[in-house]
């Protein structure tokens, strides 16, 4: 039976081929010699439909070897701390508020109509006595696993993130403490197939800098290559993001933010039942071959993910 996978446009193939290493005809097999290692996994019970599988090699670019780490690692975190990274329902009316504020989107045509996926965060339209991090985060969390699901140009070209810090406050910032940080980031680089391209800034307030440079060298040296600070100046934003591919809020042609709301709210309610499903999927520690691992070790400051080898 052939893979169970969207087709690709052929731009998005030809990209996929040349940049990821994509082999079509090899798809089938490469699949095949995934689901056999998960199999040999007595700690691991991940999702393996073929759609959920093929953006863990195209994240890791064909390299089996750092698909199964970062398998094995996406699951791995969402167990340990579920409260970051494993959303079980999309309905609570905590989730839907924050998401109706607009605060986080994913605009629908991509960079230059081909690139990555571009997604906003309006930091500012959570306010910080009436959501706390962890809660927007979920419904970041999960927008990225539907976009995991169905974004193939997110999963080709990765995602280019902006962080609009208009309408923040300091308490918005120290809302993220270091450990915090830190786990986000080993998810984000270590175990979410969806590769970030660059994560822009604007609008930043005072004491950002601060902040910003105790969180960067938790970053890979590649990662760090990736962020760009704007301040308050928009045209180095746009002169990387042309405005016509910025919402239409912000004066570009891509989208009015309402729209998109109202859109992803019939997409949550479409994928509740596979959220609910995430409840059932995980690992067993106890039952990992090896040595088991040290998290509060892996986790300090100082401490890196890394260390664990899971092939």
């Amino acid at each position: 039976m052939p893979p169970q996978i969207r087709a690709l446009t052929p731009e998005l193939q030809q990209t996929a081929n040349e940049q990821l290493h994509e082999v079509p005809d090899r798809l089938e097999a490469d699949l095949e010699a995934f689901k056999t290692w998960i199999k040999q996994q007595p700690h691991l019970n991940p999702r393996t439909d073929d759609q959920f599988l093929v953006a863990f090699l195209r994240g890791c670019k064909y390299s089996l070897e750092r698909a199964k780490s970062k398998l094995d690692k996406y699951y791995t975190l969402r167990t340990k701390y579920p409260d970051f990274f494993n959303v079980t329902t999309t309905r609570s009316p905590k989730f839907r508020e924050i998401h109706q504020t607009g605060a986080l989107v994913y605009l629908p045509t991509p960079l230059h109509g081909n690139g990555p996926r571009i997604a906003i965060w309006r930091m500012g339209l959570c306010p910080v006595e009436k959501y706390n991090i962890l809660e927007c985060m979920q419904v970041a969390q999960a927008m990225q696993e539907i976009a995991i699901m169905e974004d193939d140009y997110a999963n080709v070209n990765g995602i280019v993130f902006i962080m609009d810090m208009k309408g923040a406050t300091a308490a918005h910032m120290f809302q993220m403490t270091p450990s915090m940080a830190k786990k986000f980031t080993v998810f984000s680089e270590e175990a979410l197939p969806l590769r970030l391209k660059a994560q822009h800034f604007i609008n930043t307030i005072t004491g950002f800098e601060q902040v910003f440079n105790i969180f960067k060298p938790m970053m890979s040296k590649k990662m760090q290559g990736r962020l760009f600070v704007h301040g308050s100046k928009m045209g180095l934003l746009t002169d990387q993001i042309p405005l016509e591919y910025l919402s239409k809020n912000y004066g570009g042609q891509n989208g009015a933010i309402e729209d998109l709301v109202a859109a992803w709210e019939k997409k949550f309610d479409e994928y509740e039942e596979f959220f609910q499903a995430n409840a059932t999927y995980g690992t067993d520690e106890s039952l990992r071959p090896g040595n088991p691992i040290d998290f509060e070790g892996l986790f300090g400051i100082e401490g890196s993910f890394r260390k664990l080898n899971v092939d």
